[in-house]
């Protein structure tokens, strides 16, 4: 059974003194594909860094809207670099977030447009975060005029938020709150995303699926987050595993083989 962690960042600091037991930990529970996504220029770098190191780890690059506001030309010409190396699979995590507001919102909308405007340019797919504001992100999406390839990343909106985005041809990807006794909208909307738009994550070192709340998510743990996608859907787990693999390979470009 082999599967794909299609959000990790293990480019964090949380795993800095021990990222290769980290890397052997889930390659010995099946997790042999690994994007280990970016949020500004230093992070994409590591990512990158990490990508070219081992195999079956790829990167994704870009600026999250937390730090839209540091965001110059010379950011954007950056970026648009690191999107040349050929690990560099997406470009994310980008987006909208209303619900910190660490950056002023029309700023995190021009850099969010920008990014999509780089992603058309080098034929990248996306990797989209967003938090108290999936209004302002569709409309922005609809502007655009037409659909992108990419993920919505831990994806917990409503029913009609989930059919919105499959309407512009993104996928939705699940993670560990899937896993949560609260989760109680997850599994109709679970149900209602279709078979081939499915993606799996771990968003490692957050949003540790159970048993393990509390302590530091792992891509390791993705194997509990398809057992309950299993559970939810009437699917075994290597099932889960195999669709959500091609579906992962479908999305980001990568050959359907490991």
């Amino acid at each position: 059974m082999r599967l794909f962690d299609t959000h990790c960042h293990l480019n964090d600091e949380a795993y800095q003194e021990d990222w290769p037991e980290v890397l052997a930990r889930a390659r010995a529970a099946g997790v042999t594909r690994m994007l280990v996504v970016g949020y500004d220029l230093p992070s994409s770098e590591r990512a990158l860094r990490l990508a070219e190191s081992e195999a079956g780890i790829y990167a994704a690059v870009g600026i999250h809207p937390h730090d839209a506001a540091g965001v110059t030309p010379a950011t954007l010409q950056h970026l648009e670099e690191l999107l040349c190396h050929p690990k560099a699979v997406a470009l994310g995590e980008i987006g909208l977030d209303f619900y910190y507001d660490n950056s002023p919102r029309p700023r995190q909308e021009e850099v969010f447009r920008t990014q999509l405007a780089l992603a058309k340019k080098t034929g990248k797919p996306v990797v989209i975060h967003v938090r108290e504001a999936h209004g302002a992100l569709l409309t922005t999406l609809k502007a655009e005029g037409e659909s992108f390839r990419g993920v919505l990343h831990c994806f917990s909106g409503s029913l009609e938020m989930a059919r919105a985005y499959l309407d512009l041809g993104l996928y939705l990807a699940v993670g560990g709150p899937v896993t949560f006794k609260n989760a109680r909208k997850l599994p109709e909307v679970l149900k209602a995303i279709p078979r081939d738009r499915l993606l799996l994550e771990t968003d490692a070192p957050y949003l540790t699926p159970h048993p393990w709340r509390g302590r530091r998510n792992e891509p390791a743990y993705l194997g509990a987050i398809a057992n309950q996608v299993g559970a939810i859907l009437g699917l075994e787990t290597a099932e889960v595993a195999a669709l959500t693999w091609a579906n992962g390979a479908a999305c980001f470009g990568l050959p359907a083989a490991s």
